[in-house]
């Protein structure tokens, strides 16, 4: 079929040997599992803390945990919670769960226990999958009962250890490990789970089936449920290997920091990594020196990350040498600031590309090419089989002329099929004609990349978090002394953005700033915790009374 360039201007300036009408077959991420463990049966496929895991033993613990799993009453479109760190763990759980036609519900474990329960709820998870340290485990033990939940498997960090780092691991972190309930018949430990045999018939998965329910703020702000099915995440893994060629199947060894319930490094890292038969490095938790050990260690050929990843490794001294073998760096997650991008550049040798995606798109939708012109401060060009306009976002079914400022709306087989159980939002969040508004204004030029210039919603993205204003103020709310309270996302050299929080107290007060931190520690995440707060007299409000955010935003851009 040919393609018009006027239709499509990224044409113009797209990579050599990369096509964009390229074929995106429906596929399904339990056969795309099956096929990497057949090909790559003897290869190393997981690494965590100095154990290693070949693809043959990965897929034989799958194979054992499905049928536990079963056994627990885990079918076709059951939801089971991950709250887990990056490990094998998670790994196993997310194919074993996949495996039975169930459904992954990503839990980030640094929720506390009152954004857990209403995430269970909202998604009807009955099962959670979760880990035997503190706090996380207790959290996820008080669901039981709330909003579904039957079942905890509860996993032993030291379990998947080398023994070593297992036997050191329990004698001196026991503080740090939370005890299984025994006697409990609601809550199963990994270790029974894995004794069963191996699972005999799986379940007939299509790709329309649903996978993954990714929690987001979509374009309004309020944390929902994007549906994405094996269609929608198998495409993009074919999108991401066809962008970047120099990804070779069975040969490369991924580095795998960035947290998997983030539906980044749930693509470009798990995804892409295990289903083309890569090494993957676990990380469990983002520690600077623990990174860049692992980095000197295992040589990693592949490193994705977030602007502030980056920028931590620049700061903590990383050389040319430590990171000669990276061939292929992607940022994600939050825009990538210029100096970084030049900084490690020259730092490392290899080109950091930024690229750009949501959610609700699998999530990765532009990228810089890795092959061909990248321009400095651009999202990039469309992967292959995303069409993208700039709408106004007034009259969204009118497309604005190239070099206007316009809405980003998308359309492709990675496009979620809408938001759990909230059909008017999922009618909110597309066009008349069924492209995904994305909230985000940009210009394209004539080449069709990309520049972001500003954003509808009012999402906050911290580090690559997605942080929503309306937790942190109905936190704020449950103080006595709160009368009003605004948050917005305030520049931050490091992060990106972090939150700010504009406090009005009642008449009399004598609470202060230090008093109000004092009350969000216990009720939020540290992610959400504002890094500034400021008390004022009054803030400021629209013509009716409702509070307005966009002078505090204005206020905060001048001081930057």
């Amino acid at each position: 079929m040919v393609v018009a360039v006027a239709q499509h201007p990224w044409l113009r300036a797209y990579p050599p040997g990369v096509d964009w009408n390229m074929a995106l077959p429906p596929q399904t991420l339990v056969v795309l599992f099956d096929q990497a463990i057949a090909a790559h049966a003897a290869r190393p496929c997981l690494e965590f803390l100095g154990r290693r895991w070949r693809y043959a033993e990965v897929g034989a613990e799958v194979a054992r945990v499905a049928e536990g799993l079963r056994r627990l009453g885990v079918a076709k479109g059951t939801r089971v919670g991950l709250c887990l760190p990056n490990s094998p763990f998670y790994v196993v759980a997310y194919f074993a769960v996949l495996r039975l036609g169930g459904v992954v519900v990503n839990f980030n474990p640094l929720y506390v226990e009152a954004e857990m329960a209403a995430q269970a709820a909202d998604a009807g998870a009955e099962v959670m999958v979760t880990v035997d340290l503190d706090p996380v485990l207790p959290r996820v033990l008080a669901l039981l009962g709330q909003g579904g939940v039957k079942q905890v498997v509860a996993c032993r960090f030291a379990d998947a250890l080398p023994w070593v780092k297992s036997l050191l691991f329990r004698l001196t972190q026991r503080r740090r490990i939370a005890a299984i309930p025994a006697g409990d018949a609601r809550v199963v430990e990994w270790r029974t789970l894995r004794n069963a045999p191996p699972l005999g018939t799986p379940a007939e998965v299509m790709p329309d089936d649903l996978a993954v329910l990714q929690y987001t703020g979509g374009t309004t702000g309020a944390p929902k449920a994007a549906m994405l099915s094996h269609a929608n995440l198998a495409a993009n893994l074919q999108q991401v290997h066809a962008w970047a060629p120099v990804y070779q199947a069975g040969q490369e060894r991924v580095m795998a920091v960035l947290p998997f319930f983030h539906v980044f490094a749930l693509t470009t890292v798990l995804n892409a990594g295990l289903l083309w038969g890569s090494e993957l490095v676990l990380l469990p938790r983002f520690d600077i020196a623990s990174l860049l050990q692992a980095i000197r260690r295992m040589r990693p050929t592949v490193f994705h990350g977030v602007p502030t990843l980056f920028k931590a490794v620049l700061d903590h001294g990383a050389t040319k040498a430590d990171l000669a073998s990276v061939k292929l760096c992607i940022s994600g997650g939050a825009p990538l600031p210029l100096e970084i991008k030049r900084a490690f550049d020259a730092a490392s040798g290899c080109n950091l590309v930024e690229g750009y995606g949501l959610t609700e798109a699998s999530p990765v939708c532009f990228c810089n090419p890795l092959v061909g012109e990248n321009r400095a401060g651009t999202i990039g060009l469309p992967l292959p089989g995303i069409r993208a306009e700039l709408r106004d976002p007034e009259h969204p079914a009118r497309a604005v002329p190239l070099g206007e400022r316009g809405e980003l709306c998308l359309a492709g087989p990675n496009i979620m099929r809408g938001y759990w159980n909230r059909p008017e939002e999922t009618a909110q969040s597309f066009t008349a004609d069924g492209l995904l508004r994305t909230g985000d204004i940009g210009v394209m030029d004539a080449d069709g990349y990309v520049t972001l210039v500003d954003r509808l919603k009012d999402l906050i993205i911290c580090s690559g978090y997605n942080v929503y204003p309306r937790n942190i103020e109905e936190a704020l709310y449950t103080h006595p002394d709160v009368v009003a309270a605004t948050v917005v996302g305030m520049p931050d050299a490091y992060r990106g953005e972090s939150p700010a929080a504009f406090v009005q107290l009642r008449p009399g007060s004598t609470t202060d700033v230090a008093t109000l931190r004092a009350h969000l520690q216990t009720r939020l995440s540290a992610i959400e915790l504002p890094r500034l707060i400021e008390l004022r007299a009054e803030l400021p409000r629209t013509v009716v009374g409702k509070l307005s955010k966009k002078e505090l935003r204005a206020e905060l851009v001048n001081r930057a």
